[in-house]
C-alpha cells in the first residue's frame, strides 16, 4: 500500500507515471522524463494491492514502483480507440 502521485504526459495521450508521492519526481531516469515529458500532476491516491484501477491491476502498480521507483501506463493501442469510436448500430 502506497500513496501515489500520478501524472499525465504532455507528449502522448493516456500516458501516466504512477511514483511514490514521498519520493516526489527527483529519482526518475532521465531517458524516462526525455520520452514522458515534463509531468503534469493529476491526481495523489492511495494504492493497495486490491484497489480497482482502470487500466492495470494495483498490484503491477505497486511492485513496479518497488522494483523502478516509478510505473508507466501505456497508452491503449489503437485499435482500441478505433472499437470505441465504432457503432455498428448508428447510422451515417
Amino acid at each position: 500500500m502506497k500513496v501515489c502521485s500520478i501524472y499525465k504526459s504532455p507528449r502522448r495521450d493516456e500516458m501516466y507515471l504512477y511514483i511514490e508521492k514521498l519520493k516526489g519526481l527527483k529519482e526518475l531516469p532521465e531517458a524516462l522524463l526525455e520520452v514522458f515529458g515534463k509531468p503534469i500532476h493529476v491526481m495523489d491516491m492511495l494504492v493497495k494491492p486490491d484497489s480497482k484501477l482502470s487500466r492495470v491491476e494495483a498490484e503491477k502498480v505497486l511492485e513496479d514502483i518497488a522494483s523502478k521507483g516509478f510505473f508507466l501506463q501505456m497508452p491503449p493501442p489503437k485499435e482500441d480507440y478505433l472499437l470505441d469510436l465504432y457503432d455498428p448500430n448508428q447510422a451515417d
